[in-house]
C-alpha cells in the first residue's frame, strides 16, 4: 500500500473523493517500471489499476472508452521509450492512433486532464513514482467523470452552428445531364459487348424523380437504364467488393473513387476487377444546396479513372480538369465553432447528437470502408459494446466508428446523409482528417500505393507522451 502523504501533493486523506484511475501498461517496459516502483518502496498514490498488456501497439482506444464506461476517472496509457520497443515499432504505431483519438476526445467534450499517455522504461520506477502522482493530480483537479458517456440533462442546442454560404458554383444544366447520360450509355454497351466487363454498377431512377438509385446492368439493353446528374448521391464502391465472374466497371465520383484506392490498398479489391469510368462531376445537390463536401473540391474526375465521361463525350484514362471554383468548407466553420465552445458544452452537443442514434448502423452499411464480415458491434463474448440504445453504448459505437475510418475516410459522406437521426457524422470525420492532415501531413489519396496515416509512422512523429 501507498504511504499517505500532505495535503495538496495528489494523495488522498480519509474522507476525501478518490478517483479512479486505468493505466494500461506495456509488459516489458512501464509494467517493469512499476514493479521497480513498488520494489524500491517508493511513494505514490494508490488511486492506478494497472491492466498489463504485451504492447502500447496493442491498445485499442476502445480500451479505454470500456474504462470511462465503467467508471474510471482518468485512463493513462504507457509504453516503451521509441527505439526500445520489444516488438521494434508497436509503440510508434501507437503514438499516432493513439494522438488521433486524443483529438477525438478532446473534440468530444471529454476533458483532457483525463487522458495521459507516457513512456516509461523498465529502470524507471522514479519516473513512474512521478507519473503517477502528476496523472492522480490532474484527474483530482478535473473532478468525478460522472457525466461522461450518460444521456443528455442539458439542452445542447446552444452551439449553434454555422449555416453554409453561397455555393461556389451553379448546378449543371439539364441539357449538359443528358449529354453525360447519353455518353454513359454508350460507354457501357461498348463495354458489355466488348465483354471487357461483366456487369457495369452505375445510377438509375428511383422511384421518385428526384430520387437516383444504384443500378446494376449486365446486358447491353439494359444500358438504357443509366442516367447520370446531380443527385447521383451513392458512392458505388460499396457494391463493388465480392462481386465473382469478370470484371466490374464502377461509375464513381472524385470522392468516390479514393474509396476505390482504399479497397484496392486494403485487398478487398484486385485492380484487374474493376474498371473506374470517371464521370465530370460538378457538385452534388441537395434540393438548391450544395453538398458540403463540394464546396472544396477541385477534382473533376479521379486521375484513377480508366475511363472519363463528360457532356463533351468519353475518353480513354483521366482526362485533367482546368480547376473550378471553391470556396472554404462550411464544415470546418462548424468545427470551429464547435471548438470555441467550453469542454462542458461541446459535451452536451455531442452528448445531444449521439442520444439519437437509434443503432440502425445505416451509416455502416453505406460506407465502402466497413467491409468486416462480423463487426466489433455484433461481438457478444466478450460484449464490448452494449447493444442496447443508451448512453454508453451509442458514445462508444460512434466513437469506435470514426477511429476505425480515421486516416481511411473518403469524405463521401455518404454516413451522414443517411442517418435518419441527422447526426453531424461528418464534422467527427472531417475533424479526424483535418487532424491527420494538420500533424503528419497526409490526407486519404486516390492512389492505391499510397499508406494511410494510421498504417506507418515516422521516428520523429510528434505526440504527447511525457
Amino acid at each position: 500500500m501507498s504511504k499517505v502523504a500532505p495535503a495538496g501533493s495528489g494523495y488522498q486523506t480519509a474522507g476525501e473523493w478518490a478517483p479512479r484511475i486505468v493505466a494500461f501498461t506495456c509488459n516489458w517496459c512501464s509494467y517493469s517500471g512499476a514493479d521497480m516502483a513498488g520494489t524500491a518502496r517508493l511513494t505514490y498514490p494508490a488511486n492506478v489499476r494497472i491492466v498489463r498488456m504485451l504492447c502500447s501497439g496493442r491498445m485499442d482506444p476502445l480500451f479505454a472508452l470500456k474504462a470511462f464506461e465503467e467508471g474510471a476517472d482518468g485512463v493513462l496509457v504507457s509504453g516503451c521509450h521509441p527505439g526500445d520497443c520489444h516488438y521494434v515499432q508497436g509503440n510508434l504505431y501507437a503514438r499516432r492512433r493513439l494522438e488521433i483519438f486524443a483529438d477525438l476526445m478532446e473534440l468530444l467534450g471529454l476533458d483532457p486532464r483525463r487522458l495521459h499517455f507516457a513512456w516509461v522504461s523498465a529502470s524507471e520506477g522514479v519516473k513512474w513514482s512521478e507519473l503517477i502522482g502528476r496523472v492522480t493530480r490532474s484527474v483530482l483537479e478535473a473532478g468525478p467523470n460522472g457525466e461522461w458517456l450518460s444521456a443528455p440533462t442539458a439542452e445542447f442546442s446552444s452551439a449553434k452552428l454555422p449555416e453554409p454560404g453561397p455555393p461556389p458554383r451553379t448546378a449543371p444544366t439539364r441539357d449538359a445531364n443528358a449529354a453525360t447520360t447519353s455518353h454513359l450509355r454508350q460507354l457501357a454497351r461498348r463495354l458489355l459487348e466488348e465483354g471487357e466487363v461483366s456487369r457495369v454498377i452505375g445510377y438509375a431512377e428511383g422511384a421518385q424523380s428526384d430520387q437516383m438509385v444504384p443500378a446494376f446492368v449486365e446486358t447491353p439493353e439494359d444500358a438504357e437504364r443509366l442516367v447520370w446528374n446531380e443527385r447521383c448521391y451513392a458512392n458505388l464502391a460499396n457494391y463493388a467488393v465480392h462481386r465473382s465472374g469478370g470484371a466490374t466497371a464502377l461509375i464513381a465520383k472524385t470522392c468516390d473513387a479514393k474509396s476505390i484506392a482504399g479497397l484496392l490498398r486494403e485487398n478487398q479489391l484486385r485492380r484487374d476487377e474493376v474498371v473506374v469510368v470517371g464521370v465530370s462531376c460538378s457538385g452534388i445537390w441537395h434540393g438548391d444546396r450544395l453538398a458540403a463536401k463540394c464546396y472544396g473540391c477541385d477534382e473533376d474526375v479521379s486521375p484513377l479513372a480508366d475511363w472519363t465521361v463528360g457532356p463533351d463525350g468519353t475518353a480513354r484514362g483521366s482526362i485533367p480538369a482546368a480547376g473550378r471554383d471553391t470556396s472554404p468548407d462550411p464544415r470546418d466553420a462548424a468545427l470551429e465553432a464547435l471548438s470555441s465552445l467550453p469542454p462542458d458544452e461541446r459535451l452536451a452537443f455531442w452528448q445531444g447528437e449521439f442520444d439519437r442514434c437509434i443503432r440502425c448502423y445505416a451509416c455502416r452499411a453505406v460506407c465502402p470502408m466497413c467491409y468486416c464480415d462480423t463487426c466489433i458491434t455484433d461481438k457478444h463474448r466478450p460484449q464490448w459494446i452494449s447493444a442496447p440504445q443508451s448512453g454508453p453504448g451509442n458514445t462508444s459505437w460512434n466513437v469506435v466508428r470514426a477511429m476505425h475510418l480515421a486516416g481511411r475516410c473518403s469524405d463521401c459522406d455518404e454516413c451522414a446523409r443517411v442517418c435518419p437521426s441527422g447526426i453531424r457524422l461528418d464534422l467527427i470525420n472531417r475533424s479526424l482528417a483535418q487532424g491527420i492532415k494538420r500533424k503528419y501531413g497526409t490526407m486519404v489519396s486516390a492512389d492505391p500505393a499510397v499508406k494511410t496515416a494510421l498504417t506507418t509512422y515516422r521516428p520523429d512523429d510528434a505526440g504527447r507522451f511525457v
